[in-house]
């Protein structure tokens, strides 16, 4: 009874280690920043096709997306406790070669805007601070660059 006894004990010591060195390495922070990078990328593709003033906007949106990628990095490494991360993460030859098929269109983005805004926004309700802050601006400035700087007639078709 007592190796069994052991046995358990030290499979249940093991179990407990790997769950506690996972948990703390998936951040709900980095699927909204894995996203704002994705829509950074594409509004960018989406401008170098579109015509003067949609590029205009489009250009503005990826680096806004851009921003929003560094400051969720920023604090995914803070509560890491690891150094900020360097802004190497969108890299002009990945976004370059990325695309192969067609440009992606207004409306693409303008989607990608408004799941980026539902998404960031559920999950500000379920953080605290200063991550319900940023999740919250992130939401509030992705509805209004799908809302008012994408909203032309012209979108529309």
């Amino acid at each position: 009874g007592l190796c069994r006894g052991a046995a358990g004990l030290a499979l249940l010591t093991v179990t407990a280690a790997a769950c506690g060195t996972s948990e703390p390495e998936v951040d709900p922070l980095r699927a909204p920043m894995d996203q704002a990078t994705a829509d950074a990328e594409q509004a960018r593709a989406a401008a170098a096709a579109a015509a003067p003033p949609l590029a205009k906007a489009l250009t503005q949106i990826a680096t806004e997306r851009a921003e929003h990628a560094r400051a969720l990095g920023v604090e995914i490494a803070r509560a890491a406790g690891q150094p900020a991360p360097t802004s190497t993460a969108t890299s002009p030859t990945a976004t370059t070669t990325a695309p192969a098929g067609p440009a992606p269109t207004v409306k693409d983005v303008v989607a990608a805007l408004r799941r980026a805004a539902d998404s960031a926004g559920g999950l500000a309700a379920t953080q605290a601070g200063y991550r319900a802050g940023l999740l919250g601006s992130i939401a509030a400035s992705c509805s209004a660059s799908a809302t008012v700087s994408l909203n032309a007639p012209a979108v529309a078709r």
